[in-house]
């Protein structure tokens, strides 16, 4: 038999070529051989013609017996007499000029099958134009129709069962049908050319791999051929279908998705005569023992059976099978070997790590012996031979950015490397580090604050692609190294679109390579190596441009790398401009100064004006924060301030939350070297405060507000830094082990390692040391000659109190804001400046007596956001027994001292709601509140009463019922009939927010005592406050106690009203009865109680209006008429009920039945037209 290998098809284009062209072109099929034409066919021989030659080509056979008769009329035909070949071009014009198409049609099917493609009836039958029906006079015959004019059409021969009866109906119409006819031809004229074109894509996949490259592949098995095109459409089949008999559904439909290109539903898809393999199952159970040469198996489509060949193939000898044994033995020789290869190649890996660590080790402790390093290096330039005594370093010494160790600290030298040539840098003999001198800053930055500084540069070094990274080589030797280490990696993953693995390679022949040229190039590939780089990438380039920077040094950083940075600047992928960002950030410390301060910190400018995307913004900041750390120009400090403000009015959160972390800790670090951060940066935040007080008189910049406090809040701790690095006793400060360790609680929880206290000052050791001296100052020594507290407490404190007191105190989120900034300031300078230094200061100002209080305008100092300030902001920073006692006593004096004056309650409730949002505080404000509820003065208890209002809400149901409850319902039976009146809207808020039943009956009840009680009947203040509360609460309660008593009640008082004498009074109710029945309107109501309660309840306000209040009565009339027809349509719906579902019983049969017609039909689309088509 013979075979076909379905991923081989090594002779089938070079037998092509050698086979003469006369074969091609004479070779027909067996068909052909028929008996000749009937007398009088136009095209029959002449008589005296050379007999006919029949060739039958080797490689093609019949599929049936055809064969053998076609070679028997051929001889007869060649024995009986002599007859000229007509060609078959002849044979197709001659068919179209006569007109007989479906001949020429059949014709033209022939030779296709037969593989015999002919122009003529191929440009003829794919030109939609020779099959369009012409209207009006048919054209010449000469015309581009074709050789016979204009198609007649004829209707083809159809079976019984084919026949489409619509086509054939009497409406004359048959355009839309014979359209459809040429575009069923078209769709089969398409679908063969696809199988062509697949052939052909066969036999373009097999033959991409040349000989000589198979035979590389196989003389080195270790490298693996690359996959062909064919044998991966194969390979997706077989996973594919792997999956779906797995029931691995959805990987199945996610692989599908992945490969749109290919149709896994039809193997001939895969390429054309190409037989299916085994599933993967069997071929997994068949992995183990050889396999059978493809060449062994047969394809179903075209194998042929032995005999049926011709005859001049019949003397081939079948291929001989390979010894199986000996195959198997070259496998695992060669698998072996390649094993063997591996070990050998890790073994000389490990050998030279080991000897790397040890000259490393040896290394270290010269350079911790040596007396100095000055020293060290004299020796080394005196003795040439010192080096050869320290052994070499992995044959070539790296540059490890994952920590500089304390021989590159030593050994580094200033001098070292001329940075105008940058091409040959210079090593140092004992370490073999390029000796590389940075630009080091005139500043005074602790080391634990620069390293904080620098952990936002987002490096890793940790895995091991990132300490490849890390590690630059400086020798062609070593370059070597470092290739045998990647490229087994980056060979099998670079395809996977694992390019990251590239970036050792490029960073490495950058810093090499003699051309500038090249590098650049080279750069340019590292930063567009992917289109859009997530994280964990962005995390590793960046690590190499700080390994290339350390490597090359600032001026070649300066000339090859920033310019890459500057192109990518406006990138259309947020995720490069993003690169960029983090990249300024994380080459500042290599870049020369000048460039830090100009053009970085420009690019920065622009990208944080300019970009739209928040997460480069964010980089932005976090980068000009960097830049704030190493940037030593006095002059850009305008700059920086300008650049804090524009940030924090970014409206994205991420961006301000940035710029509190990274940016201003930054700012505020180089301002305290400058020594302006509390004589300029804090007074310029403060002036911008207070102007932006004067000019919102008629409505605050509550945003602004925001933005300047905020920025002060995270200027404590550097202010308290400041206070300790410049006090009397920091020389003084010596940290050692017997000092106790700082409290967790002493500092408010930093909102970044930069705002850290311990970070700041240099370690937790010497803050813990400074902070003992400086309680102890405070509490026996005091403040002579302490410049930086004595202007915190004598300008900064005022200043802050005075702005304090400007502000609008109904204003919660201004009050907010500023407690907020006091507490984090008080409990950052801690207890005993709190104590001796902040509060004698609000005390001065707050007075608390009745002549601190100006009754007659309202303007006291009581009545301002100072007091609220003050207890929530500067008496609740520590939680001690005698710090609640001295915040209970202020509450009740300020309270005392408010109802006594008769001055407005804001400051009061003020403080009660921002107390009361912390449930630490809520049986501290009962019991300021029961002092209230028992004080001889009735003012004092009515204020008390309408307080709780205030508590309610925020107080857990079990207070309620145990401490307030009771406590309202003793005032609720006060003397004094305003104290009782003011408990109203606090028993209308338990009745809103409690959901516990005894709870509600209890208010209901002395709710009801209020209006059914005969003393309460002329009292028109209570019936107001009842009628305020019921509009306040009555939207919210619970539904039953809305329609059983407030609209029942609402109803009785408006009633009463109509009868109410004095104008005035009648007035005030009415309004409020408006707004009452206003707010209840938008409340779902039953028939019942609309009827009954709410409708009449209106008519009798609207009574009212219409002698008080002619607008208000327009309003009235309107709603009345809503309700009628409210209740008009639920009668007319409740009516219609059962039509509506007796209709719908209808429908949904009516629905069934359309639903199971349309589920009867099949899939095809002239069945669906011809279910609508009009019955005749």
């Amino acid at each position: 038999m013979a075979s076909v290998n379905p991923f081989d098809v090594s002779d089938s284009e070079e037998e092509a070529e050698r086979r003469p062209n006369e074969t091609v072109d004479t070779e027909r099929r067996p068909s052909e051989g028929a008996p000749g034409p009937p007398p009088g066919n136009p095209f029959s021989p002449p008589a005296d013609a050379e007999p006919p030659t029949l060739l039958l080509s080797g490689n093609r056979t019949s599929p049936s017996g055809e064969g053998t008769a076609a070679s028997a009329v051929a001889t007869s035909a060649m024995a009986g007499g002599a007859e000229t070949r007509v060609s078959v071009d002849l044979i197709a014009a001659q068919l179209l000029r006569d007109q007989y198409i479906l001949t020429a049609l059949e014709f033209h099917t022939e030779l296709l099958e037969a593989g015999r493609e002919l122009p003529r009836l191929r440009d003829y039958f794919s030109n939609p134009g020779n099959f369009e029906r012409q209207s009006g006079t048919p054209p010449a015959k000469d015309q581009a129709l074709g050789p016979g004019g204009p198609l007649n059409r004829v209707g083809s021969i159809s079976t019984l069962d084919s026949l489409d009866f619509a086509r054939y109906s009497d409406d004359g119409n048959r355009e839309s049908d014979e359209r459809v006819a040429v575009l069923e031809f078209e769709l089969r004229k398409a679908r063969e050319t696809i199988q062509a074109l697949r052939a052909n894509l066969t036999q373009a996949a097999e033959s991409e791999v040349a000989s000589q490259e198979r035979k590389n592949f196989k003389s080195s098995p270790e490298i693996q051929e690359p996959i062909r095109p064919l044998e991966k459409r194969a390979l997706n089949f077989l996973v594919n279908e792997y999956l779906l008999k797995n029931e691995y559904k959805l990987s199945s439909i996610t692989f599908s998705d992945e490969n749109d290109d290919q149709d896994f539903e039809l193997w001939d898809d895969v390429g054309l005569n190409i037989p299916k393999p085994p599933d993967l199952l069997q071929l997994y159970r068949n992995g183990g023992s050889t396999l059978s040469s493809p060449r062994d198996k047969v394809d179903a489509s075209v194998g042929v059976a032995f005999g049926d060949l011709p005859g001049n193939c019949t003397g081939r000898e079948p291929l001989k099978k390979p010894d199986l044994s000996q195959q198997q033995q070259s496998e695992v020789v060669q698998e072996l070997e390649y094993q063997l290869n591996l070990l050998n190649s890790e073994k000389q890996s490990l050998a030279e790590q080991i000897k790397k660590l040890q000259s490393e080790i040896q290394t270290l402790k010269k350079s911790v012996s040596s007396p100095h390093p000055a020293s060290l290096e004299l020796r080394s330039q005196n003795s040439p031979n010192l080096s050869s005594s320290v052994p070499s370093l992995d044959n070539g010494q790296y540059l490890d950015i994952r920590g500089v160790s304390e021989a590159e600290n030593d050994l580094a030298s200033p001098a070292a490397q001329n940075t105008s040539q940058p091409q040959q840098p210079t090593c140092n003999k004992v370490t073999g580090q390029p000796r590389v001198q940075f630009d080091q800053p005139n500043r005074k930055l602790s080391p634990a604050f620069q390293q904080a500084l620098l952990s936002f540069c987002r490096m890793c070094s940790e895995s091991r692609l990132g300490a490849e990274v890390s590690r630059i080589a400086d020798s062609e030797e070593s370059v070597m190294l470092m290739l045998g280490r990647c490229l087994p990696h980056i060979v099998p993953n670079v395809l996977l679109a694992k390019r990251e693995e590239l970036i050792p390679l490029i960073l490495c022949t950058a810093c090499l390579h003699p051309e500038p040229k090249e590098r650049d190039q080279l750069l340019h590939i590292l930063f567009n190596l992917i289109k859009r780089p997530d994280d964990e990438q962005r995390q590793m380039i960046l690590t190499g441009c700080v390994a290339f920077a350390r490597h090359v040094g600032p001026t070649r950083v300066e000339a090859e790398l920033l310019p890459q940075c500057w192109e990518q600047i406006n990138h259309k992928y947020p995720e490069r401009r993003l690169l960029v960002a983090e990249a300024c950030g994380a080459l500042a410390p290599y870049l020369p100064k000048e460039i830090r301060s100009s053009l970085v910190l420009s690019m920065l400018q622009q990208m944080l004006t300019e970009d739209k995307a928040d997460m480069v913004r964010e980089a932005v900041v976090k980068s000009l924060g960097i830049i704030m750390g190493y940037i030593d120009d006095s002059d850009k400090y305008a700059q920086g301030f300008e650049l804090m403000l524009l940030s924090l009015g970014d409206p994205s959160e991420r961006v301000v939350n940035a710029v509190h972390q990274v940016f201003i800790p930054a700012f505020a670090a180089w301002t305290t070297e400058l020594g302006t951060l509390h004589t300029a940066l804090i007074p310029s935040l403060l002036a911008r405060i207070e102007k932006l007080l004067t000019q919102g008189e008629h409505g605050l910049d509550e945003h602004k507000l925001h933005v300047f406090l905020s920025a002060l809040q995270s200027l404590i701790p550097p202010l308290f830094a400041v206070v300790l690095q410049n006090a009397p006793f920091t020389s003084r400060a010596k940290p050692h082990e017997d000092i106790p360790s700082i409290e967790v609680t002493r500092f408010p929880r930093p909102a970044s390692p930069l705002q850290d206290m311990a970070i700041i000052i240099g370690s937790r050791e010497l803050l813990s040391s400074l902070l003992l001296l400086y309680d102890h100052q405070l509490e026996h020594e005091g403040t002579t000659g302490w410049e930086s507290l004595l202007w915190v407490v004598n300008q900064l404190l005022p200043q802050l109190i005075d702005i304090v007191g400007r502000i609008n105190v109904t204003s919660s989120t201004c009050v907010h804001e500023f407690s907020r900034f006091f507490w984090r300031f008080c409990r950052t300078f801690g207890k005993i400046f709190t104590n001796t230094k902040v509060k004698p200061q609000f005390q001065e100002i707050l007075r608390l007596s009745e002549e601190n209080v100006d009754a007659s305008a309202g303007n006291g100092i009581l009545t301002k956001a100072t007091v609220p300030i003050y207890a929530t902001g500067v008496l609740t920073c520590y939680n001690q027994e005698e710090d609640r006692k001295l915040l209970v006593g202020f509450l009740e004096d300020v309270m005392t001292t408010l109802s006594l004056s008769h001055a407005p309650l804001d400051s009061l409730k003020a403080s009660f709601v921002e107390l009361g949002a912390n449930p630490v505080y809520h049986e501290l404000l009962l019991t300021v509140l029961w002092y209230g509820v028992v004080h001889t003065s009735a003012l004092v208890r009515c204020t008390a009463a309408r307080m709780f209002e205030l508590l309610v809400k925020g107080v857990n149901e079990t207070l309620v019922a145990q401490r307030v409850v009771p406590a309202l319902i003793t005032l609720s039976s006060d003397p004094e009939i305003s104290v009782r009146i003011a408990t109203i809207p606090a028993f209308g808020t338990i009745m809103e927010t409690v959901t516990q039943k005894e709870l509600l009956e209890r208010v209901k009840m002395q709710l009801a005592s209020f209006l059914e009680d005969p003393q309460y009947q002329d009292q028109h203040s209570l019936h107001m406050e009842i009628i305020r509360t019921f509009g306040r609460v009555g939207p919210n309660a619970e539904p039953r106690f809305r329609d059983d008593f407030v609209l029942p009640h609402l109803h009785k008082l408006a009633l009463a009203n109509n009868s109410q004498t004095v104008e005035s009074k009648r007035i005030d109710i009415a309004i409020h009865l408006f707004e009452a029945y206003s707010a209840l309107s938008c409340c779902f109501i039953s028939e019942e109680v609309m009827v009954n309660h709410f409708l009449p309840g209106l008519r009798c306000l609207h009574a009212d209006m219409e002698q008080l209040s002619p607008e208000h009565e327009v309003i009235l009339g309107s709603m009345i008429k809503e309700c009628e027809i409210k209740v008009e349509n639920r009668g007319i719906s409740d009516a219609q009920g059962s039509i509506s579902i007796a209709s719908s019983l209808v429908g949904e049969d009516a629905k069934t039945k359309f639903l199971s017609k349309m589920g009867q039909l099949t899939t095809s689309g002239a069945m669906l037209a011809n279910v609508f088509q009009r019955k005749k």
